[in-house]
Parts: structure tokens; C-alpha cells; sequence
């Protein structure tokens, strides 16, 4: 049984392992290898991701994590010679009567943070969008330098660019992890080879929970299947932002038409691709007529299922080691729909942590793992 060695073993050659990977090669670490089992990302969950890329949060690390990673995609191109089509055509939340508190709660510490926003009443609202139903709106939030890229461009990008620099990818499996004292030591992969390490990274996405299993690493974080639309209107509306209305209908240009979904959070739990035709037509297409009347005269071009790594203790992300029982294991995952966005600040922060042994441009701290082990949820306000 061959093994070999490495400073950096990365499980998941998703978005966010590969923006790890690239952020450790441009800080000049020697030996970094990605595992992962399909480089065709046949069910990763980034290629079929919205693509939204928001600063609307309640949470400041959320927030400047989004404005770090939103300049980093805007000069992506210049990175790592990938366009990711980044569409500046902001962000719009709406709530009824009754929410106004939270959303201006989080206007008041976007805005604190140096976010480009505006809070909007229901006249406001009314006027600036006269073909969106809003009788039943009372406030909005405006993000006008928010917006949305190509999903698969951003992976794709990373990964090439992690190689260019030195990465190595494996195509494979990690099917063990051995440890010795509060270390990690090796990794066992399918093919038989281990993988000798200094650090490991756990950038599973949806299998992150089952990787962690194996180094006896408990994790909240389950599979939850969500699907995507893509329709098109005979007229077009007129330029619009990406809008979020209180029943967490998503709606957004894309080409000719618009990306449109539904997440509905009472999904079973479990690795489930099949799509539900019925989910359009029973949920998604009335909540599209009722908020936008144009779209009672849609057409429904293509759908697909993905998968959110959803967070069960709190909706955000689990980063950073189990100090004490695995301090070179690190674990990013959970995002729960929030990863693509906010993968370069990820990456940034994991080699911090791993050649610093600390955040140093962004404190991330509330997001480890003890919150998990204490049960001490840190989650997101308002429309997520």
C-alpha cells in the first residue's frame, strides 16, 4: 500500500475546495491535493446553483464575507482567467406587514458596514415597480450592486486556476480517516492509497457529515434537494433585480427569460435528484402569477434538482477544527445555499487558519465548531 505526503489533503473538489486550494497555492503552500470522486460535478450542488450573490444579511460576517467575495468576482477574470459573467442587477427583499422591524434592523447594519442600500416603503415600491403586485408589500431593501453570476464558471475557474498554481486533484473516494492523538494522520482512499497530511480540510458539501463520521466528528448537516426553473414571457419585463418575497420566491433575469424557485424547507432530508414536476406546477408558477401578473403566461423551458448542505442547527456555515480532538481537521460545509457566494472569502479564511493558525482579515470565529458542540445557533434574521 503506497502512501504519500502532503501539507494540504482537501476532501471535495467542489467550489469550495478548489477556492481553498487556490488561496493556499497563492500563499505558497508546497504540497496541496484535492480529492475528488467526480471531476464531471454530475451532482455537486454549485453547478446548479442560483447564482445570486447578495450583501442583504443580519449577520456581519455574512455581510463582509459578501463584500469580499462580490469584488473578488468582479475581477475573477483578472484572477484566474475565467469570466464568470457577473450581472450587476441588485437585489430587492419585500415583507408584509409585520416584518418591518427585521428588515430594517438589517438595512440598519448593512448600511453601518458600508452597503450600498435603500430601504423602500410600500409607495416607493409601488411606483419604481408598477408590474409586481405589491397591495400586500410594506417595505423593501434594495442592494443595487448586488447580483448573480455563472455558477459553473466560478468552479470551474477555481479548479483551473488551483492547478495552474501546483494543485494536485485525485480522482477518488476517502473511504478512511486515521487518526493519533487530537491528529488527523491519513486519509484512505478507494483506489487503496493513503494520503499522509499535515492538515485536512473537509470540504465535503453534502457528504461533509459522513466524511467527518469517520474521524468521529459529529456534524448538523444534511442533503436537502431544491429545485430550479427557467422560463420565459412572451414580452419581457423591464430591467429587474433579483427579487425575495415572503414566500421565499426567488425570481431573476437570466438570458432571455428568468431563473425562478421555490425552496421549500420541510424537504425530507437525503440525497435525492429527482425531479417533481408537480412542485412547479402546484406552488412555484401560482406564487410567480400572484407576485408578478406576467408570468401568468409563462413557459417553462428547463428544470433541475440540486442539493443544498444544509446547516440543521442555524442556516450558516460550520468553519474551523475541533480544538483539542482534531485540531489539523478542518471542516467547511453547511452553507445551506450560501457557498458559491461566499466560496473566495471561505477560501481566503482556510489558509488563514491553516498557515497563520488564525483569521486575519475577517474574523469568522462565531462560525466554528463549538457553537455546534455548546448548541449555541447562530443564525440569520429576516428573509433568507
Amino acid at each position: 500500500m503506497s502512501t504519500t505526503r502532503q501539507d494540504v489533503a482537501i476532501i471535495g473538489g467542489g467550489v469550495i475546495g478548489c477556492a481553498a486550494a487556490y488561496f493556499l497555492k497563492l500563499v505558497g503552500v508546497g504540497r496541496v491535493t484535492v480529492i475528488e470522486p467526480d471531476p464531471t460535478y454530475a451532482k455537486a450542488s454549485s453547478p446548479v446553483a442560483t447564482g445570486g450573490c447578495r450583501r442583504l444579511f443580519a449577520r456581519p460576517e455574512n455581510i463582509r464575507m459578501s463584500q469580499f467575495s462580490i469584488d473578488f468576482f468582479k475581477a475573477f477574470e483578472t484572477h484566474t482567467d475565467v469570466d464568470v459573467q457577473w450581472k450587476e442587477g441588485g437585489y430587492l427583499f419585500v415583507v408584509t406587514a409585520g416584518h418591518e422591524k427585521v428588515l430594517e434592523q438589517n438595512y440598519r447594519t448593512e448600511k453601518d458596514l458600508g452597503v450600498k442600500v435603500e430601504l423602500l416603503g410600500a409607495k416607493e415600491i409601488a411606483k419604481r415597480y408598477p408590474w409586481m403586485r405589491n397591495d400586500d408589500l410594506a417595505l423593501g431593501v434594495l442592494s443595487p450592486e448586488d447580483g448573480w453570476l455563472d455558477p459553473n464558471s466560478v468552479l470551474q475557474g477555481f479548479r483551473k486556476k488551483a492547478q495552474a498554481l501546483g494543485a494536485a486533484f485525485v480522482k477518488d473516494r476517502v473511504v478512511d480517516v486515521y487518526t493519533s492523538g487530537s491528529r488527523v494522520t491519513e486519509l484512505e482512499i478507494g483506489s487503496g492509497q493513503r494520503i499522509e497530511a499535515e492538515t485536512v480540510i473537509n470540504a465535503a458539501g453534502c457528504w461533509a457529515a459522513s466524511v467527518a463520521k469517520l474521524a468521529g466528528m459529529d456534524l448538523p448537516v444534511n442533503p436537502m434537494r431544491r429545485f430550479e426553473h427557467y422560463v420565459e414571457l412572451g414580452d419581457p419585463l423591464p430591467p429587474m433585480p433579483l427579487i425575495k418575497d415572503p414566500e421565499r420566491l426567488v425570481i431573476r433575469p437570466e438570458g432571455k427569460g428568468y431563473a425562478v424557485g421555490l425552496v421549500d424547507g420541510r424537504e425530507p432530508r437525503g440525497f435525492n435528484y429527482e425531479l417533481d414536476p408537480s412542485w412547479f406546477e402546484r406552488v412555484v408558477w401560482p406564487a410567480l402569477a400572484s407576485r408578478i401578473p406576467a408570468f401568468e403566461k409563462l413557459k417553462l423551458k428547463r428544470e433541475w434538482a440540486g442539493l443544498y448542505d444544509e446547516c440543521e442547527l442555524d442556516g450558516n456555515m460550520i468553519l474551523g477544527n475541533w480544538p483539542g480532538r482534531l485540531d489539523n481537521f478542518y471542516v467547511a460545509c453547511g452553507f445551506s445555499g450560501h457557498g458559491l457566494m461566499h466560496a473566495p472569502a471561505v477560501g481566503r479564511a482556510l489558509a488563514e487558519l491553516i498557515v497563520k493558525g488564525r483569521f486575519e482579515t475577517l474574523d469568522l470565529a462565531r462560525m466554528n465548531y463549538q457553537r455546534v458542540l455548546d448548541k449555541k445557533p447562530y443564525g440569520e434574521t429576516g428573509i433568507l
